[in-house]
């Protein structure tokens, strides 16, 4: 594909120091296992370097951004939906647009390709001790369907919503992503999905949900449109898919490539892969 041949990142030479100073600070939580400004600059200070994961987004051979984290789907129009309250704290912005999200509730018609692990490497307890090399299967899977949100995140996602993390089977720098696929279902389902993040039950046992260990992912929209009513005002720009990547709006019309670059960059922070998940707290901002 193009994009293959265009998209060559080169490692970072210098380590990057991290201050969390957002609203949900999942990189500096993933990083250091709390989101504390003191512990993020003292990291810094005694020189504590972690290799850290990270993704292209791309599309026809157009880069896009780099990021951690995306979400597609409901994550993606709750994004969107709270950029046009700004003028509300956080909080309060981000509690409406979760609401207003899910009373307009929709799945998204589209194509999922990714390039799976193989499942010999498949290993939590492996992957915590960092000692996995990426081992991937030269064979493209394709799935289709009514999709409610999609989740492609390449560190765990720590934040106060989720304590043990939106993808807490992954690592900061263990060479894969997880792709967390939650297909169409009824709003009360999906609502009980949504709270088990928040609690220590396994937020994907749900028959809708389907989670892989993967490389690479392709999200194709197959709907012309990014499912709001051309009647509705907080819709996002004509003919474009809203993407939350890394807490970040972007607005696609079109097929979104991700790619892992396995510890492309450096960044000052301490080793949380060997906390136990029960001992995890989050206090974010």
């Amino acid at each position: 594909m193009e994009t293959d041949q265009i998209l060559t990142p080169v490692r970072a030479q210098l380590p990057l120091g991290l201050i969390p100073a957002g609203s949900t600070n999942i990189l500096a939580h993933s990083l250091h296992g709390v989101p504390h400004v003191v512990t993020a600059t003292l990291h810094i200070i005694m020189g504590h370097i972690q290799p850290v994961d990270i993704c292209t987004f791309s599309t026809t051979g157009k880069l896009l951004r780099f990021g951690f984290s995306a979400m597609f789907g409901f994550g993606g129009r709750t994004l969107a939906l709270a950029e046009k309250y700004r003028w509300m704290s956080p909080n309060q912005r981000r509690d409406f647009a979760v609401i207003k999200a899910l009373t307009k509730l929709e799945p998204e018609d589209c194509e999922i390709s990714f390039l799976p692990l193989n499942s010999s490497q498949d290993d939590p307890k492996l992957r915590a001790q960092g000692s996995l090399k990426s081992d991937y299967n030269d064979q493209w899977q394709t799935i289709q369907g009514q999709f409610l949100n999609v989740s492609i995140m390449a560190i765990p996602c720590l934040c106060s919503v989720a304590p043990r993390g939106l993808a807490p089977n992954t690592r900061i720098n263990n060479g894969s992503m997880a792709l967390i696929i939650a297909r169409n279902t009824s709003r009360p389902q999906f609502i009980k999905h949504l709270k088990r993040y928040a609690t220590i039950k396994n937020q994907f046992n749900f028959p809708f949900v389907e989670t892989y260990t993967v490389g690479e992912v392709k999200v194709h929209p197959r709907n012309t449109t990014s499912g709001y009513s051309p009647e509705e005002e907080d819709r996002p720009h004509e003919n474009s898919f809203p993407w939350n990547v890394d807490g970040d709006l972007m607005e696609v019309a079109t097929e979104v490539h991700v790619r892992l670059h396995p510890r492309l960059i450096s960044l000052y922070g301490g080793s949380v892969e060997e906390m136990n998940d029960s001992q995890v707290t989050c206090n974010c901002l």
